[in-house]
């Protein structure tokens, strides 16, 4: 694709935030924009903070666009859906006259509601990415909101192509009756510059590390880590995620699974870190002997990568977008789901294999730098975009070059 195109993300989440949303679509915006091409990419979201500014400088060619629609603050799914029509409003303003984009590509489930109607009205090509269907959070035991389904439906529907993030969920919008023609996998990247073999450490003790990065602990299955860790009994564990670490003894969650690794004997090789700003992740990760991503359904997409990235084997559940990150037996090992005892031993085996360890070490940090880097997805991006764009119309050719061709022709012909 060399033309240059003017396109509108749209997320109803907090673009400020460190949410795996946000971060994809803050970057995303920012990658289209470097490209050769020279994208002008403006990023439309919900202002959720009465300070924050109308417009936002994300890089070169990216702006963010706040827009007011309900309340400046976070909101439930419930109360967002009362000001859906404000937000697709806002849109319709701006994209009613000059600001109109060449193509709309709506992130979640509420943005993908406000930015379809309104595409649709206009004739813009719309594009669509969940990021977890409800079906899939469900089976992960969270709640949904319950008009959910029907309305993720709908808008897969109305969607000229949705983008997904691993196979396993384009199966799932295929099933809810999105045409596979108009579903395309692009998977999500890694910031490679900032997930990084080279740089700094958290300081460690001599113990092999495992290491675990989940936003929920529960549903992150610390618990089966927890009893893998009885079954390596020279390996540590540290846990990243969950509440801020001031709050952790306060949390019932790390309280019960601290209450689980005393009656384990594993408390002692046990660290809980709370949730750590993003930009501290590289600094554990590269601490770690192994990253373990034991959630068996709806796992984190972007942990295996950044793992890898840092140069990290990963053992995974193959659930989610695991199964296409991480390669079993190349950067990392597949394991069955809630089963630490098999969990376990695997990766006592494994940290007993130096060069294969290393090996994988190697591996991974190249897949992760070749597969998933962000100009590869921009791309990638771009060429799914470009199945629903109009063909371009050939430029017309200069009235004087034109007559110089006809002339030209009988001479050629004899």
């Amino acid at each position: 694709m060399h033309r240059t195109l003017n396109i509108a993300l749209v997320s109803a989440s907090d673009l400020d935030g460190e949410h795996l949303q946000s971060v994809h679509v803050r970057d995303l915006a920012r990658s289209l924009a470097r490209t050769d091409a020279g994208h002008q990419v403006t990023v439309y979201a919900r202002r959720q903070d009465e300070d924050a500014r109308g417009r936002v400088r994300l890089g070169p060619g990216a702006t963010l666009v706040h827009l007011d629609a309900g309340p400046a603050r976070p909101l439930t799914d419930d109360e967002l859906l009362e000001h859906v029509r404000d937000f697709a409003d806002e849109l319709r303003h701006r994209w009613s006259g000059a600001g109109r984009p060449d193509l709309v590509h709506a992130h979640g489930w509420i943005g993908g509601l406000a930015a379809c109607a309104v595409a649709r009205e206009l004739g813009i090509p719309f594009a669509q990415s969940y990021h977890g269907v409800a079906a899939a959070e469900r089976h992960a035991g969270r709640q949904v909101h319950p008009h959910r389904d029907r309305l993720e439906k709908a808008i897969g529907r109305g969607a000229d192509i949705v983008l997904t993030g691993h196979a396993e969920e384009a199966g799932a919008v295929v099933r809810m009756g999105v045409p596979r023609p108009s579903v395309a996998v692009v998977p999500y990247a890694v910031d490679s510059e900032h997930f990084a073999q080279a740089g700094p450490a958290m300081p460690h003790g001599d113990r092999d590390r495992l290491v675990m990065v989940c936003d929920d602990l529960e549903s992150g299955d610390v618990a089966t880590a927890l009893r893998a860790l009885v079954h390596v009994p020279d390996a540590e564990l540290a846990v990243a995620g969950g509440p801020a670490r001031e709050d952790l003894e306060n949390d019932a969650v790390v309280h019960r699974l601290m209450l689980l690794a005393k009656e384990l004997h594993v408390a002692d090789r046990v660290i809980f870190l709370g949730r750590l700003p993003r930009k501290a992740l590289p600094k554990l990760l590269r601490t770690a002997s192994l990253v373990l991503c034991l959630t068996p359904a709806q796992p984190c997409p972007t942990t295996p990568l950044e793992a890898m990235a840092c140069g990290v084997p990963v053992v995974a559940t193959p659930a989610g977008g695991n199964t296409d990150e991480v390669l079993d037996k190349i950067t990392g090992l597949h394991v069955p789901a809630g089963r630490p005892a098999v969990i376990g031993r695997t990766v006592r085996r494994l940290l007993g294999e130096e060069t294969t360890l290393h090996g994988y070490s190697i591996a991974a940090a190249d897949r992760a730098r070749s597969r998933y880097s962000w100009d590869r997805i921009a791309a990638e991006t771009l060429r799914a975009y470009d199945r629903v764009l109009p063909v371009p119309e050939p430029e017309p050719v200069p009235e004087d070059e034109a007559e110089g061709a006809a002339e030209r022709v009988p001479a050629l012909a004899g």
